[in-house]
């Protein structure tokens, strides 16, 4: 490889460094410049004059010219077959007399060697080609301006007339100008080329006729244009002419495919490679995990690249260049862990049970030696939103753990979020736990979200009156530097209510105090009626006394609680004035306050003013309910009056209430005769 720097004139600006590859070609030695790019615009005119310029007659000025601004890529896959004797990249001779940056192809990685041979043939082909005529002149070619002189040609005749004037140049220069048609749609003028080159040789004897890499650029001009039509044409042409396609005309077969969504017939290239003996480069694996991708099918992405892989081990692929080939393996491991996060995602957004899909996949990943990183799992945490997510964002979250400390609290609190939603608030707190030990700190969303499942299992607890699990949250949010609000210690004392744990909830309400939480109205009657079950009555009274004094006002439900007091007491009496205190605030008694009437006075002994309480029910203009019935006959039929107790049963029945079978066994079995 040559390097220089070239200097505008006009301007002594510095421009882009010229690269030149050097190659034998036919008597002449061929250089292709790669740095096209760097030079300023400037007219096209003076090219169109001088296509050919030689360099001992042009005056340095001419020399000077700035040259058109184009996308320029290496020409190598243009090389003529029949004078190098090969057919495929990896046989070419390294070039003798080259710098560090040598120019065979050997020296390039798999990648590199596919972009020189057309693979990747998205560039519109090189704007000047120089080569030496004779080791003596230097002569520079403008393909782009021939390039436009041929737009319009359609058949080898056309092709004929714009070079009449034009000596035989080498065949580096005809396929970039195939390729740079193909990518300005012109598709017809590149067959008349191909077709003009084949006229020559047969008719002049010319040696420069079209070889495998001017059939690879004329495949790819088909692929630029997406005329899919003419595929079969070219390769029947090629089979004509007696030319073997190599990897490269497979690999851009497999990208036409791709084009087209024949996937499977992508696939398919991979065994036609093999039968024929030749060794796929990493573009041609990379197209084959591309394709599992379209098709989104990570077990076959995994498949393909562990049989990759054992054959790399193995050293039947990557024999030489062995760096070359170590980084592109490095980058089909990286694509194939992409193909299966992607195939993942999916499967998280689409459907409604991924989880055993995804679990599989991870085992057969690990199988391959395909290790995700953390960044990998993290993107597939943010994609798990459902319930049915839970287990995989478990797995997920786990594996980032094991493989380092390392995590972002974004995700974790995501985690914390999923958990909860999955009702895995343990796991949550598992999760909490690990931020408090491990790390990162959490933040004020960590202790929102955990705070917030805490409240859930704490509802939990209050609605079923499981006051040791509430005793046991509390204790345990305490631990983990979490404060207890009113909310959470108001369900602790409402479900050691429900069980009638009237210590326990003293203490509770204790303890809410000392932490300096101030009590509620719900505080004060949840004691209220554990005092009362636990028939600590004077203690009652004390409480309501106490919410006197630090004017906090009863509602119903202590006001309820308070008449079952008085009644437990022994001071039926009080319930008449505790009745007109709540109307005198606004507060009108309920069925409910009158259910809890009558159900004090039958745990008490009290038969008539059981009757009285249930009739003075009209003076509200309460009706009763189930509840109101079921109370007032069982307490009937167990003092003694089963007959009033069997009317109170009809009479409920009636009015088209359903009430437990236990009222109507009570009914039943005080009917029966002694």
């Amino acid at each position: 490889m040559e390097c220089g720097t070239f200097l505008d004139c006009g301007s002594l600006r510095r421009v882009k460094i010229v690269e030149r590859f050097e190659y034998p070609l036919c008597s002449n030695r061929c250089y292709i410049s790669c740095g096209i790019g760097g030079f300023r615009k400037r007219s096209l005119l003076w090219a169109s004059r001088f296509p050919v310029t030689d360099a001992k007659s042009a005056s340095s000025s001419e020399l000077n010219k700035p040259i058109p601004s184009r996308k320029a890529f290496y020409l190598a896959g243009a090389l003529d077959q029949e004078q190098l004797g090969k057919q495929h990249l990896e046989e070419l001779p390294r070039a003798k007399n080259v710098g560090i940056h040598k120019a065979d192809p050997d020296a390039l990685s798999g990648a590199q060697k596919d972009k020189a041979f057309d693979a990747d043939c998205e560039n519109e082909g090189e704007d000047i080609v120089s080569f030496e005529e004779n080791g003596r002149r230097t002569r520079r070619v403008d393909v782009h301006a021939i390039s436009l002189s041929l737009m319009h040609a359609k058949t080898a005749d056309d092709v004929k007339k714009e070079f009449k004037n034009l000596d035989t140049l080498p065949l580096p220069v005809y396929s970039s100008m195939i390729r740079g048609l193909g990518a300005k749609k012109s598709l017809d003028s590149a067959f008349a080329i191909v077709e003009w080159l084949k006229w020559k040789n047969k008719e002049t004897g010319s040696s420069v006729s079209p070889n495998l890499f001017i059939y690879n650029s004329l495949l790819s001009a088909v692929k630029l244009t997406r005329d899919f039509d003419k595929v079969n044409e070219v390769i029947e042409d090629m089979k004509s002419q007696g030319i073997t396609p190599n990897v490269v005309t497979y690999n851009t077969l497999m990208s036409i495919y791709l084009e087209q969504g024949r996937y499977q017939d992508a696939l398919n290239v991979l065994d036609d490679i093999d039968s024929n003996g030749l060794s796929p480069s990493p573009v041609t694996y990379s197209t084959v995990l591309l394709s599992y991708k379209k098709m989104g099918d990570a077990f076959g992405a995994v498949a393909c690249f562990a049989q990759f892989r054992d054959k790399y081990q193995r050293g039947e692929i990557g024999k030489t260049n062995s760096d070359e080939w170590k980084n592109e393996f490095v980058k089909l491991e990286k694509f194939t862990i992409s193909v299966c996060n992607l195939v993942m995602r999916k499967w998280l957004v689409n459907d409604e049970n991924p989880a055993p899909n995804i679990f599989k996949l991870l085992v057969v990943m690990d199988e391959a030696l395909l290790k995700p990183n953390r960044v990998d799992y993290e993107r597939l945490l943010w994609a798990c939103t459902r319930e049915s997510h839970y287990t995989v964002a478990r797995e997920f979250y786990s594996r980032i753990r094991d493989m380092s400390n390392d995590i972002s609290l974004s995700v974790c609190n995501h985690v914390i979020w999923l958990m909860g939603k999955a009702k895995k608030w343990w796991a949550a707190l598992g999760v909490f736990e690990d931020l408090l030990e491990i790390g990162p700190n959490p933040n004020n969303l960590s202790y929102e979200l955990i705070q917030s499942h805490f409240n859930f299992l704490l509802t939990a607890a209050r609605k079923k009156g499981m006051w040791k699990w509430g005793v046991r949250l509390i204790n345990k949010m305490q631990e983990k530097g979490l404060r207890p609000g009113s909310r959470e210690w108001n369900a602790v004392l409402v479900a050691c209510s429900k069980a009638s744990e009237t210590s326990v909830a003293v203490q509770i309400f204790a303890r809410m105090v000392e932490q300096g939480e101030k009590p509620t109205v719900i505080s004060y009657g949840a004691l209220l009626s554990a005092l009362e079950k636990g028939k600590l009555y004077d203690e009652a009274l004390s409480v309501w006394e106490h919410m006197g004094k630090v004017n906090v006002k009863p509602n119903l439900y202590a006001y309820t609680i308070l008449v079952s007091v008085y009644i437990g007491k022994g001071s039926p009496e009080m319930v008449e004035s505790v009745l007109s205190e709540m109307r005198s605030v606004g507060i009108e008694p309920s069925v409910v306050t009158f259910n809890a009437i009558i159900s004090a006075c039958a745990k008490n002994g009290m038969e008539n003013a059981i009757l009285e309480w249930f009739r003075g029910m009209k003076d509200y203009k309460l009706k009763p309910n189930e509840t109101t019935y079921e109370i007032l006959v069982e307490a009937l039929a167990r003092h003694g009056k089963p007959r009033l107790a069997n009317e109170m049963y009809l009479r409920a029945c009636d009015e088209g209430f359903h009430l437990s079978p236990k009222a109507y066994d009570t009914v039943s079995q005080s009917l029966r005769p002694s």
